[in-house]
């Protein structure tokens, strides 16, 4: 095995979001860019001998060709063994099992989630530590440093790997492996341990209808295994299960705008199916739904752990809850309830990773479709979905009687989020600048039935790693415990994208049917009066609502 350095010049535009970096695939496919980036994260690491890496993607265009440089570069940069998901498909939470159950030195995993694929799509990198969590700010900000001034990289002359079949590699005289494995059977063992199998396909077999979408994504596999050929899930029952490099043509991006295809199933009226669910591009994400209604991720959060018992894994109850600063405060009130601690965070799951290494949680969630638990360290969409067809299956109850029944005991957090997508950059600054420029005029002012109690830019000290984390989003808190915060979000390519939330509390279970943009619509004017989002940019509706 001859080891190559390749000489190269730095690119500037490297800088790692919270999910790693993501860029149009056509600024990956430049000379070197990868080979740069995947040499920073090396060259940040100080790798033992005999270390393994866990490696795959979620089959976007390009990833397997990404796979090949990966390996390539690896061997040269003194890692002993590579694990590489079938055919390149490794989802996000099967990758931080993967980490996990071989205790691999960590993982690479090569996807850009929700964001579109194909050719003229995205395309994203991330590395996880040895935990099974996203790398922590301290190493991706040494990844960008050392990208800023990169002059070499190395790489192995090694032939290609095949990927499609289960086995190893083995290169150099043994001393650098590449082994193919079998990640659906790994994770799905990993989900009949944790759920009540029994009591899942019991339901199925009653009579009860889901349906789930894989949006053309990765969890296509891992779905037909669980739910077809473990619970009997009939295959009508599935729909898009077959991985597509750009995803069928669609955006797996699973909320009520982009799954438009199961939400016309679950909204169907009489004849739809008891309970739907999709999940995002690399596995991490989910969405519920019941028969003509929406489950907001918020609201999950707080149905799973106010019904975590119901769970095999978590009968002996759960140390704690997690969420995002963004997330409703639905499961506040349930963590008070059941006398268990209740963080706030930034967005950002490396932020959960510390409080479950620490066994101060045990369930987490962002309002972003994102929920899970420690048994991995990242979130996890298809554990979501089985955790809700577990409660289905123990309650007997349909998905809107169980929010009812959870409203009228803890109240309702009314919650929205609106999104502005791919506003130019500098008209998305000046909507934040403008709300900033308030912080002294808006407390005391009121709005409508809202008053203003405070506001502020939420900063975020780690009582695990005492690092801190500023600027993480405005909010707006009002008198009676309502609020709107505003986020640039850091997960696309393209100008920036404006997230509104919105967020009411009401404990009257008259107004628990409303549907929550009329229950908001208040709220929704005051934001957009306060930030004059429209006047700054030109738009006048959001581009996704959720």
């Amino acid at each position: 095995m001859q080891i190559q350095t390749i000489k190269t010049t730095a690119f500037n535009d490297q800088k790692p979001g919270t999910s790693g970096l993501r860029k149009k695939v056509k600024v990956f496919q430049q000379t070197g860019y990868l080979e740069n980036f995947v040499q920073s994260i090396f060259d940040t690491l100080n790798v033992p001998n005999n270390a393994t890496l866990a490696l795959g993607g979620d089959g976007r265009y390009f990833n397997r060709q990404a796979i090949q440089i990966i390996v390539r570069m690896a061997a040269a940069n003194g890692f002993a063994r590579v694990l590489v998901g079938q055919a390149g498909i490794l989802s996000t939470p099967a990758c931080s099992h993967i980490i996990r159950k071989y205790k691999t030195f960590g993982g690479i995993v090569l996807s850009a989630s929700h964001n579109q694929g194909g050719i003229n799509g995205d395309f994203g990198i991330k590395y996880n530590i040895s935990n099974g969590g996203p790398a922590p700010e301290k190493i991706t900000d040494s990844i960008y440093d050392l990208s800023k001034k990169i002059i070499e990289y190395k790489i192995a002359d090694l032939p290609e790997v095949d990927v499609d079949t289960l086995g190893q590699s083995i290169f150099n005289d043994g001393k650098f492996t590449v082994e193919v494995i079998d990640a659906v059977q790994d994770y799905a063992d990993l989900m009949q341990e944790l759920f009540d199998f029994s009591a899942i396909k019991k339901l199925l077999s009653s009579g009860f209808k889901m349906q789930f979408d894989a949006m053309h994504a990765v969890t296509g596999p891992y779905a037909q295994e669980i739910f077809a050929n473990r619970l009997g899930a009939s295959e009508s029952s599935l729909m898009n299960c077959i991985p597509s490099e750009d995803f069928g043509g669609g955006h797996p991006d699973p909320n009520l705008t982009y799954a438009e295809d199961l939400v016309k199933i679950m909204f169907a009226g009489e004849s739809s199916p008891d309970f739907g669910a999709a999940s995002d591009g690399d596995g991490d994400r989910n969405m519920i739904l019941g028969k003509n209604f929406f489950v907001t991720p918020s609201d999950s959060l707080a149905v799973l752990a106010a019904n975590a018992t119901l769970v095999p894994a978590y009968a002996n109850g759960i140390a704690g809850v997690a969420r995002s600063m963004p997330t409703s405060g639905a499961v506040d009130r349930v963590a008070a309830k059941l006398n268990i601690p209740c963080y706030e965070t930034p967005t950002g799951w490396k932020f959960f990773g510390n409080l479950m290494d620490a066994g101060k949680v045990t369930l987490c969630g962002e309002e972003s479709f994102g929920t899970s638990s420690s048994h991995v360290r990242e979130k996890d969409g298809l554990w979501a979905v089985l955790f809700w067809l577990n409660v289905l299956a123990k309650k007997g109850m349909s998905v809107e009687q169980i929010l009812m029944s959870h409203w009228a005991e803890f109240g309702r957090n009314v919650y929205s989020r609106h999104d502005y997508e791919a506003i130019p950059t500098d008209a998305a600054n000046s909507v934040i600048a403008h709300v900033k420029s308030q912080f002294t005029s808006l407390p005391g002012q009121s709005f409508g039935g809202y008053k203003v109690k405070t506001c502020d830019d939420f900063s975020y000290h780690d009582s695990i790693d005492g690092s801190i984390s500023n600027n993480q989003g405005i909010r707006i808190l009002f008198e009676d415990g309502s609020r709107i915060v505003f986020r640039l979000s850091g997960t696309g390519t393209e100008g920036a994208t404006i997230r509104i939330y919105l967020e009411a509390f009401d404990p009257d279970v008259k107004n628990h049917h409303l549907d929550a943009q009329v229950a908001l619509a208040e709220m929704i004017q005051i934001a957009l009066k306060i930030s004059e989002l429209k006047e700054r940019t030109g738009r006048d509706t959001p581009t996704v609502i959720t």
